[in-house]
C-alpha cells in the first residue's frame, strides 16, 4: 500500500522548490543587470557610466568629468551644444565659401573690406540683432526650463508648433519633413551631432591658423601641400622659438580692427601671443 508523505516530507519537497524558483530568479535578475551594462563606444572595452543610457543622440559614453549625472544640467548641456554645433557649422561652411569665392580675400579682414559697399550702417544692424537675437534666444530659453510653452506664435495665435522634443521643433523649421518619420529624425539627430563637433573643432583649428599664419585655411592647406615637410603646425610653433604663451609664434593678426569708425577688439588666443 502506498503511504501518504508526511509533514516533514511535503515542507521540504516545498523548500527545494522555493530554492530553484528563488535561484532562477537571481539568475534572470543577474542577466538582466548584465544586459543593462554597455560598452563605451569611444573606448572600446570599457564601461559607459551608469548615468549614460545611450538614448541621447551622440551618447558614447563618455563623461570622465561625471558632467552628465545630474539631469537638468545633461539638458542644458546638450541645448548648449546643439547651438554651438549649429553655429559653428554655419561658420565652417562660411569661411570656406568665402574664400573659394574671393580668395585674395582674408576672412579676418572680410567685414572691413565690404564696409564701403553696405547699404546700412553696422551700428544699426547690430542694434537689429541684439533685438531679434535677444528675443528668440529668450523664448529659446523659456522652452529649454518648461518644454511646449512657446510653442504658439505670440503675435500670430494660429502659428502654432507641433509637439516636439527641445531643441528639434520641426514644423515649419522642418520643410524637408525630416521629422515625420521617428527613424529617419534619430538619425539625422546623430548625423547633425557628429558633424557639429567636428565642426566646432575645425572653427578652433580655422581660428588658430589664421592667428599664426595670416591667411585662410584653403591658402594654409595649400601651402602645406606644396611644402608638406616643412609647412606643419609644429613648424610654424617652433619658428617663433617654442611652445605656448612664453614662447608662441606669435600673431599674425591686428590686436584691432576698424569698421565704419567702430573699433573692433581682435585679440589671439592666449598661447598664441
Amino acid at each position: 500500500t502506498l503511504r501518504r508523505p508526511s509533514a516533514m516530507m511535503r515542507a521540504a519537497s516545498v523548500s527545494r522548490v522555493a530554492a530553484r524558483t528563488t535561484s532562477t530568479s537571481r539568475s534572470g535578475a543577474n542577466r538582466r543587470c548584465a544586459a543593462v551594462a554597455r560598452e563605451a563606444a569611444w573606448a572600446p572595452g570599457s564601461e559607459a557610466p551608469k548615468h549614460l543610457d545611450g538614448s541621447m543622440a551622440g551618447d558614447y559614453g563618455c563623461d570622465p568629468f561625471g558632467l552628465a549625472l545630474d539631469k537638468d544640467n545633461l539638458k542644458w548641456y546638450r541645448e548648449a551644444e546643439l547651438q554651438n554645433a549649429r553655429w559653428a557649422m554655419l561658420a565652417t561652411a562660411g569661411v570656406l565659401a568665402q574664400e573659394i569665392v574671393q580668395p585674395d580675400v582674408f576672412f579676418y579682414d572680410a567685414p572691413v573690406e565690404i564696409q564701403d559697399t553696405l547699404a546700412f550702417p553696422a551700428a544699426g544692424l547690430v542694434a537689429f540683432q541684439f533685438l531679434t537675437m535677444h528675443w528668440v534666444e529668450i523664448r529659446r530659453w523659456q522652452d529649454w526650463k518648461v518644454p511646449g510653452s512657446v510653442d504658439k506664435d505670440p503675435i500670430f495665435s494660429n502659428n502654432k508648433l507641433e509637439k516636439h522634443e527641445v531643441g528639434y521643433p520641426g514644423s515649419i523649421f522642418d520643410p524637408l519633413g525630416v521629422s515625420k518619420s521617428a527613424e529617419t529624425l534619430a538619425t539625422r539627430k546623430e548625423m547633425e551631432i557628429k558633424h557639429g563637433r567636428l565642426a566646432m573643432l575645425a572653427w578652433v583649428g580655422m581660428v588658430a591658423e589664421a592667428q599664426v599664419t595670416g591667411v585662410g585655411p584653403l591658402e594654409a592647406l595649400s601651402a602645406h601641400q606644396a611644402d608638406p615637410m616643412n609647412t606643419t603646425v609644429f613648424s610654424a610653433v617652433l619658428s617663433g622659438g617654442g611652445w605656448f604663451h612664453f614662447a608662441g609664434p606669435g600673431c599674425a593678426i591686428p590686436a584691432t580692427a576698424e569698421f565704419q569708425g567702430i573699433t573692433i577688439p581682435t585679440p589671439c588666443l592666449p598661447f598664441f601671443g
